[in-house]
């Protein structure tokens, strides 16, 4: 079990093999020490790291949600588990690691072989660098990933063909720094024919005027069918709502807790909110006692 030459997949069969002949004291030792909690990854061999590999992968629920940090918050840990990261349905991968080139390149080689069963991936707090996000993007780009939902948050090198490279239906870029650029491809992406965009989080990004200006240009565009956007930034949100009136038949909801819209801007959501037209039905928003009395669902704080 020791040759290097032997792939994860290989070796994984084998402990197939071994299982069906009774031969299982490894992958017991291994399981012994989960189910008491005594895992320790630091000085596992890449025996025991391939019995560890061989268990998740026969465990439904570990394939469901697979996190890193219940093994390991090191960079090997997730290389050595990549068999497992592309056979689950959703990654957890937030804050593990500072995940290298090398480590970016093996986990875009392993989602983008086939099959990989990945929806869901999780790379908050992780900061790739600028070679790292090209290898993203490049994946991104690869119809054999069936990614519907990328989360990052703090990554400040997010380049404009890795926006555009886009696809999911759940975009999760909290305090990334985003740019007038960056809105620029998020535009692009929410007014392509093509685009499955359903869910933006854009919290902790403080947006300019400009960028968002831009990034409704998208909203307004009738392929846009975003349904949920946490805007996260405190400049007007006044193009967000000619936005939303100009294409009001997909949003469900819209977080403005960053805003604090002045008094033209509470006309035109009251305006828009008794508008039939509007499918909004959660609007979370620092307002005015007048602006509450409108037929939606609220997360409010009241202004003084």
């Amino acid at each position: 079990m020791e040759d290097k030459n032997l792939s994860p997949e290989k070796s994984i069969n084998l402990f197939h093999c071994l299982n069906e002949l009774n031969d299982c004291s490894l992958v017991e030792e291994i399981q012994q020490s989960l189910s008491s909690g005594r895992l320790s990854t630091d000085k596992l061999s890449p025996a025991q790291w391939l019995a560890l590999v061989f268990i998740l992968l026969s465990s439904e629920k570990d394939l469901n949600v697979f996190d890193l940090k219940k093994y390991s918050a090191s960079e090997e840990a997730l290389l050595r588990l990549l068999p497992v990261v592309k056979a689950s349905n959703k990654a957890l991968l937030s804050g593990c690691c500072l995940i290298t080139e090398e480590g970016c390149a093996s986990l875009v080689s392993a989602l983008s072989s086939n099959p990989s069963h990945l929806r869901q991936l999780d790379l908050s707090y992780n900061h790739p660098g600028d070679t790292g996000v090209k290898l993203l993007s490049a994946g991104l780009k690869d119809p054999d990933w069936k990614l519907n939902s990328l989360s990052l948050f703090r990554e400040t090198n997010l380049c404009f063909d890795f926006i555009r490279s886009v696809h999911s239906c759940l975009f999760r870029l909290g305090g990334c720094n985003l740019s007038e650029r960056s809105c620029e491809a998020l535009s692009s992406v929410l007014s392509s024919l093509s685009s499955s965009l359903r869910d933006l989080d854009l919290s902790n990004n403080n947006l300019k005027d400009s960028g968002v200006k831009v990034l409704s240009v998208g909203l307004e565009s009738p392929h846009c069918e975003l349904e949920i956007l946490r805007s996260g930034f405190k400049s007007s949100c006044a193009p967000l709502v000619s936005a939303l009136s100009s294409n009001p038949s997909h949003l469900r909801e819209l977080d403005l807790s960053y805003n604090h819209p002045g008094d033209s801007e509470v006309k035109l959501l009251s305006a828009g909110l008794e508008d039939p037209d509007w499918k909004l039905g959660t609007l979370s928003c620092v307002v005015s006692c007048s602006l509450r009395q409108t037929p939606v669902n609220w997360n409010w704080t009241q202004t003084q």
